[in-house]
């Protein structure tokens, strides 16, 4: 996912009710009249909250007959999920060497004894 598009989905998801509606598809297609009616919004704006979603990628709208069902686009959210794991990873590993620094600091003693345990007998 390049940055742009990386950055579109995530603004887009800063946004409460978006999110909301993000969790709303998550259940399955819905109309906008559908999507619409637990909010105190009118349906002009839960539309354009679905027009930044859209153009993050986020969800799809498709004629369907005389619906036009949203769709979410779960590939998008996989990639920003990637993302995210791939970042995560990387300051858990960054956390856990800082543990094992600071636990060698607080214990220099237990970190002396395992050093001489794993040398072969008589090599210092």
């Amino acid at each position: 996912m390049d940055a742009e598009r990386l950055s579109r989905a995530f603004a887009a998801l800063a946004d409460p009710t978006r999110r909301d509606l993000v969790s709303r598809l998550t259940l399955g297609d819905a109309t906008v009249g559908e999507l619409a009616a637990p909010y105190d919004m009118s349906l002009q704006a839960v539309s354009k909250h679905l027009a930044v979603l859209e153009s993050a990628g986020l969800v799809t709208r498709r004629r369907d007959a005389q619906r036009r069902p949203v769709h979410l686009d779960a590939e998008v959210l996989g990639e920003l999920t990637d993302w995210i794991d791939r970042h995560r990873a990387a300051a858990e590993a960054r956390l856990s060497r800082l543990d094992e620094v600071l636990q060698q600091l607080e214990d220099p003693a237990s970190s002396s004894a395992r050093r001489s345990t794993d040398s072969p007998e008589g090599t210092p």
